[in-house]
């Protein structure tokens, strides 16, 4: 049997087809999952969030850490639902980089959501094939406990795709207003498109995710 390791995740929904039938248990915004060997924790988006959900995990006595949830693509070529598994992961604001010598591929951890310049900066400054908020956290904690470290991540948003406006339906404590975004976005018909494929590009890179993590902890 392999190891327990824990997956660490901002939002449920990110892995909500990976966890089902799984017990749960809830703490204000920390949601904690297990399935008898493996854990999966969530307690929001951001650095800070990430550290929480890391702490409730090792409570499982878990070897590995895998840092996992939809990112935005940095990188022209990759598309929705491809999945990506980090070779270099650098958290842009103390330039610290974390290396994983099984993968390729640069993941920069940021502290809100890109849009789209940044994305092309991320791009031309670090070579980045993709944005995301925790993974940063996740590696510094797992090499500071002598845990092995991973970060699989799976494109919800193209280079192209514009999220910078979901950043102000973010809450202090990484939370998204999901109801305070749908009322913003039924006031303004020029979004209803946009709102559609977000959905759409979420649900098929929550699925990608979700497979390959899948084939990672054997759980097919």
């Amino acid at each position: 049997m392999k190891p327990p390791v824990a997956i660490i995740a901002a939002l449920p929904r990110e892995v909500r087809e990976l966890v089902r039938g799984w017990k749960s248990e809830r703490a204000g915004n920390l949601v904690v999952y297990s399935n008898g060997r493996d854990v999966v924790a969530c307690a929001g988006m951001g650095g800070e969030q990430a550290a929480r959900a890391v702490q409730a995990a090792r409570a499982f006595q878990v070897t590995e850490l895998i840092s996992v949830g939809l990112v935005g693509a940095c990188d022209p070529a990759l598309r929705v639902g491809d999945v990506v598994r980090a070779g270099v992961v650098i958290d842009r604001k103390t330039r610290e980089r974390f290396v994983d010598l099984r993968f390729d591929g640069v993941l920069v951890t940021v502290d809100r959501i890109a849009n789209v310049a940044e994305k092309k900066e991320l791009r031309i400054v670090y070579d980045a094939v993709a944005v995301d908020m925790e993974a940063a956290t996740v590696c510094r904690l797992a090499k500071a406990h002598g845990l092995g470290f991973r970060a699989v991540k799976a494109i919800s948003d193209e280079a192209d795709f514009e999220l910078g406006e979901l950043a102000q339906f973010v809450t202090a404590d990484g939370q998204f207003r999901e109801r305070a975004f749908a009322l913003h976005a039924a006031m303004r018909p020029a979004m209803w498109g946009k709102v559609r494929a977000l959905a759409r590009n979420s649900n098929k890179a929550i699925h990608a995710l979700t497979e390959a993590l899948r084939h990672e902890l054997d759980l097919d």
